[in-house]
């Protein structure tokens, strides 16, 4: 009846004009929808013109009208709202746990359409995130732990507003005892690795038993991690009129309330049906759910106390301690090292399917951990005609908690802590300097390089073209620098190899080893010999000592698209879809005797391929192919580790992160994409106008040669494009940048070579 009515009213009502705040402001679409608060919904009207938001509430609750001005709006998420694509919620501000609005539409065409709407207006405001950007970000230590998990919640259609759905987050640490709290020590902190029902060995087998005698449907876990029940166990504090709301105007048993950590703690580890995380407050800045400021009558407990403030562990002396030491506990090495492991279980591969049955976050294959109804698509609520069959089932979704929308399908990366970091950079020295002590000198120095480095990238949009010269009949495919910058060499397809001086400016040498292109050039140490690939098959060895072609490698059955050094090894990639790696012993500078090549291992493509990089210690290889595969190999074992599919069309350029952790790769298609070495996940991807033939980056911030001609600056952790600098007049076919990173060369389509300088 009740339904009937307000139907019946908000058919007759329409939004009230008069409440815009500009006459000037022009309509886009008007709608009915309900505004969601935690366990309510208030139906209305929902307006959208070219500059505001607005709901106006049938009952005028909160206020008459609630508005957003659109310039404001930072993110918004398109909601699953008892399991159906009705929801829509907008966040004002960037990190915020609580949203400015949550509508639930009647209709998913409605939804959708305001959504594309706002999302339209934003894309000239604000980049869209993915969950891979945030990734991104994360990993490379520009988002916390807490505000990362809260990204993923919002993303996985978790929200405040939503009690079924609230917000989830681990428990990370299992020692409520002690009275000192040692973040240092592993065994501190609970198994990240394990769901909570998995995490005591003898209850564990028990639920495996008693599921193996259960009628279909069988599932694992009686209960739920995150329930209404649960959220507002935690909350009843700050929120008791929603408790009353759910227990039917009463609050729950005394014994059985949020009465201390340690009990809450050890009832999800030994309880028959709790499985309970834990919610955002805990790692917050508010101590309200902790302490009974209301005074409320919580009852009295079987010992004859009365229920309270919460008791807290040993090692807090106060509330505000209790959060302090749990966000540092949260943002601690341990955690960092192994949240990937609980993502994977919440919002990962191990949430359902065969991954999930060896983390005991499923049993069978076809069957997962909780019951169906809590699995997006578990059920299909239209086909259900019967009208309280539909809402028992509705009632029932929303009171048992759901599982989150599933955001990733491959192994999460894991996040790059400050040990590992120094790790990564030590690993391109052997073993016995990395193992030796450092002289303070020494230290100090490899800091300033850094330094430098580091400010050069921060400066890297205010490049300025220095010279430029027209040396080549064709475009210009590679460049190789001496050591002293003073000889630049270069290939190109127009067949020749050039040697061009620096300092006075003049081509000093043009040298010719067949008529066919060259692909790529290379300087051995020393600066002795220089190497070009060609697309006759062979590469060419060129002493500059003596002005003659020293050796010739006859390895492949087509064009060598690429080559790379170290270690006297030598590495060529070829359209004969093969990557080949040789022993290459340089050859002595009497000129007389010839290089020794044996071939070490050859890696098989299925298509032909573009282009090849090394990582810094040279144990790993990415190849790049013209199908728009990138390839990850171990080159110690000569395996591939990760095949990812991930442009439509040529793969242009590839390259590690100098700590090795990431690969980038750009494409004919004009994306730019990161994939993550250890996972093999894209965890980013952006698009360029044109294709960006080559880059240089460092992790973070990337300069590419574009198609157009330009240089482009990308800022990958904002997820942007930063700078564009006008270069060439063709497209920026290869690009060079010393080892200070303060000095730059390009070569084009345009036959030319410039050189930069960093202005700062």
């Amino acid at each position: 009846m009740i339904t009937a009515i307000l139907q019946s009213r908000l058919a007759r009502t329409s939004f009230d004009k008069n409440r815009f705040q500009s006459v000037s402001e022009e309509l886009h679409m008007e709608c009915q929808a309900e505004m969601v608060t935690p366990l309510v919904t208030n139906p209305g009207h929902v307006c959208i013109t070219d500059t505001n938001l607005y709901f106006q509430p049938l009952n005028g609750y909160p206020k008459p009208v609630v508005q957003i001005t659109l310039q404001d709006v930072r993110r918004i998420y398109k909601r699953r709202h008892g399991l159906m694509p009705l929801g829509l919620e907008v966040f004002c501000t960037e990190d915020d746990l609580c949203s400015d609005i949550y509508l639930k539409f009647y209709d998913p065409q409605d939804r959708d359409e305001l959504y594309y709407y706002i999302a339209t207006y934003l894309e000239h405001h604000v980049a869209e995130r993915t969950a891979e950007s945030y990734t991104l970000q994360w990993q490379r230590g520009h988002l916390s732990n807490y505000q990362y998990l809260l990204h993923l919640n919002n993303l996985a259609d978790r929200s405040c507003n939503d009690l079924s759905q609230y917000p989830v987050f681990p428990w990370v640490i299992s020692d409520y005892c002690s009275s000192e709290l040692d973040l240092s020590n592993p065994g501190t902190f609970r198994d990240l690795s394990k769901p909570i029902g998995a995490l005591n060995k003898e209850r564990l087998e028990r639920l495996l038993t008693r599921y193996q005698e259960m009628p279909e449907p069988r599932f694992m876990y009686g209960s739920h991690y995150s329930s209404p029940g649960y959220v507002l166990f935690y909350l009843v504090r700050i929120a008791p009129e929603y408790m009353l709301c759910l227990q039917n105007g009463r609050f729950d048993n005394a014994d059985r309330m949020f009465n201390s950590i340690a009990e809450t703690w050890k009832n999800c580890l030994d309880g028959a049906t709790d499985f309970k995380e834990l919610i955002p407050e805990f790692y917050g800045d508010d101590v309200s759910f902790l302490v009974n400021s209301l005074k409320l009558d919580l009852g009295k407990r079987q010992g004859g106390q009365m229920v309270d403030d919460v008791e807290l562990p040993p090692w807090a002396w106060s509330p505000e301690d209790f959060l302090q030491k749990s966000k540092d506990a949260l943002e601690s090495n341990y955690v960092s090292e192994h949240l990937h492991e609980w993502i994977d279980l919440i919002f990962g591969y191990k949430q359902k399917g065969s991954e999930a049955v060896g983390a005991h976050n499923a049993f069978y294959v076809s069957l997962s951990v909780f019951h169906p109804l809590t699995y997006e698509g578990g059920v299909d609520l239209n086909s259900i005609e019967d009208p309280d069959e539909k809402v028992a089932m509705l009632t029932q979704i929303l009171e048992f908690g759901q599982t989150p929308k599933q955001l990733f399908v491959t192994p999460h990366p894991q996040r790059i802590t400050p040990k590992f970091k120094s790790l990564s950079q030590t690993s391109s020295y052997n073993a016995s300097i990395a193992d030796s002590p450092v002289s303070p000198g020494e230290e100090s120095f490899e800091d300033l390089t850094e330094e430098s480095k580091t400010l050069a990238w921060n400066n890297i949009a205010k490049l300025q073209l220095h010279e430029q010269y027209k040396i080549h009949k064709e475009a210009v495919t590679g460049i190789a620098v001496s050591c002293n910058g003073s000889s630049v060499f270069t290939t190109s397809q127009d067949s020749t190899l050039k040697m061009f001086s620096k300092e006075s400016k003049m081509l000093q040498r043009s040298i010719s080893f067949s008529n066919m292109a060259l692909s790529s050039c290379l300087l051995l140490p020393g600066d002795a010999t220089v190497i070009s690939s060609s697309w006759d098959n062979n590469v060419y060895f060129y002493s500059i000592a003596f002005g003659r072609r020293q050796d010739t490698l006859m390895g492949h059955d087509d064009a060598v698209s690429k080559i790379c050094w170290h270690d006297n090894r030598l590495y060529s990639a070829s359209w004969d879809s093969t990557v080949k790696v040789w022993s290459g012993v340089p050859a002595e500078m009497t000129g007389t005797k010839r290089h020794q090549f044996d071939m070490l291992a050859e890696l098989e493509h299925d298509v032909g391929v573009d282009t090849i990089s090394l990582n810094a210690a040279s144990t790993l290889l990415v190849s790049g192919t013209k199908e728009g595969t990138v390839n990850i190999w171990d080159l110690t074992a000569a395996t591939m580790l990760h095949q990812i599919p991930c442009h439509s069309g040529t793969v242009c350029d590839t390259a590690f992160s100098p700590d090795s952790r990431h690969v980038l790769s750009t494409g004919e298609d004009g994306c730019l994409n990161v994939i993550d070495v250890q996972t093999g996940m894209l965890i980013s991807s952006m698009t360029s106008d044109k294709p960006q033939r080559c880059f240089i980056w460092d992790g973070s911030t990337v300069l590419s040669g574009s198609q157009s001609g330009e240089l482009l600056v990308w800022d990958l952790l904002g997820g942007k494009l930063s700078e564009r600098i006008q270069g060439h007049t063709g497209a920026v076919t290869c690009i060079w940048m010393n080892e200070q990173c303060s000095s730059i060369i390009t070569g084009g389509e345009d036959r030319q070579i410039m050189f930069w300088k960093l202005q700062y």
